[in-house]
């Protein structure tokens, strides 16, 4: 008998102990900084700006495509001026890559190596690139419906990046932070595709790790969207959708610490610690090859369901046999349980069994990272179990 209830948890560590955190955990990016104190130069005059209390920062989107025809996609936009940044974000200007002032700073992202690696179909083919945006997340979500499916938002630094419960986040240079686009059919199955989105993560740094004769870096899963590395955060997973024309529209968000050792760690650091070799996680390799892994599984998601993947994904995640303790609110009195983790349930959440043998779905609190913004998912999350992902350890 499968039952659900409203609950927190907490997850044991090697000993039978209760654990529960003071306050959240700390993200893999820094910490939230006021708007006005903010200032970022770039090399290039193209985009040197300073931000200020009263009046956003211009923005700057270089468009780009894989092929003839998404270049053509890229123009159209650039002539229509058809983009658009969230409100009180400031304005934008588009450019085409051939428009670029060159040589930009070195730590900028690499949009031709990135496209020259690219050997995807779909996905990752049509890219918006800046040095310095608000929140890719935003401007995937906000131009939805003018960009090509699979379309992929990249920024060097972010200072509006979207966290879980509508959180901003400032993110640093060193990162890995993209957005892209992508459509369902069947809504029972959103929830899951972000797990998919971290599955194609852990499998791209396995791939280039193998293709360089590296030691594995061996980044795991902290259900539901959360990366870490050696038991610390590095990077995290946000999908939004918006029900339309009988269809899910899905923005996929990602931030992976490449490259910035603060406040955590970071691949680089990582790999470092594991390998004398002369070698660095590139942050456009990690792209090409991820929508590479994201594009295979993706495929196999849609034909065959998650359970295709729910191997592979076992063999990823942090939790499988984790003890945890359950607290059911009843009334005025909270009654404690413990129950041992077996896996995913066929709605994507958590099934644990209890040492009475009767089996429980926990599921993710509103500080989960899967905001599903239609009538129907509201309905299929109806009746959830509340898991306090503050607690989740």
């Amino acid at each position: 008998m499968l039952f659900t209830t409203s609950l927190n948890f907490s997850i044991f560590r090697n000993s039978f102990h209760f654990l529960s955190l003071k306050k959240p955990l700390s993200s893999f990016l820094s910490p939230p900084t006021p708007v006005s104190s903010i200032a970022t130069t770039f090399t290039s005059s193209l985009f040197s700006v300073s931000m200020t209390s009263d009046s956003p920062p211009p923005c700057t989107l270089v468009l780009c495509g894989k092929s003839a025809a998404e270049d053509e996609i890229a123009k159209s936009l650039r002539d229509n001026n058809t983009l658009k940044l969230a409100e009180n974000d400031g304005g934008v200007s588009v450019l085409l890559r051939s428009e670029l002032e060159k040589p930009l700073a070195e730590d900028l992202f690499r949009v031709e190596s990135f496209m020259n690696s690219l050997s995807t179909n779909r996905f990752g083919r049509f890219l918006l690139w800046s040095p310095r945006l608000p929140s890719t997340h935003d401007v995937v979500s906000l131009n939805f419906g003018e960009l090509p499916i699979g379309s992929v938002c990249v920024a060097d630094v972010q200072y509006k990046g979207r966290g879980r419960s509508k959180n901003l986040w400032e993110s640093p240079k060193g990162g890995l932070l993209f957005s892209f686009t992508l459509q369902m059919e069947d809504g029972k199955i959103v929830p899951l595709v972000q797990y998919v989105v971290s599955l194609a993560v852990t499998e791209a740094i396995k791939e280039i790790c193998d293709k360089n004769g590296l030691p594995y870096v061996d980044i795991r899963i902290k259900w539901p969207n959360d990366l870490y590395l050696n038991n610390l955060k590095v990077g995290g997973v946000l999908c939004t959708s918006a029900y339309k024309s009988k269809k899910f529209n899905v923005s996929v968000g990602i931030g992976l610490n490449v490259d910035n050792e603060k406040p955590t760690t970071c691949l680089n650091a990582f790999l470092k610690e594991l390998s004398d070799a002369d070698y660095k996680f590139a942050r456009e390799d990690i792209l090409s090859t991820f929508f590479s892994k994201f594009e295979r599984f993706f495929d196999i998601f849609i034909d065959q369901g998650f359970q295709a993947l729910e191997e592979l994904y076992y063999r990823t995640w942090l939790h499988s046999g984790q003890r945890v303790i359950v607290q059911e609110k009843n009334e005025d009195q909270e009654i404690e349980n413990v129950v041992t983790i077996q896996g995913l349930t066929s709605s994507g959440y958590l099934l644990a069994v209890g040492d009475d043998c009767q089996m429980c779905e926990l599921h993710p609190d509103g500080n989960s990272g899967t905001e599903l913004e239609n009538s129907e998912m509201h309905q299929i999350e109806k009746a959830s179990a509340i898991v306090n992902q503050n607690q989740f350890y």
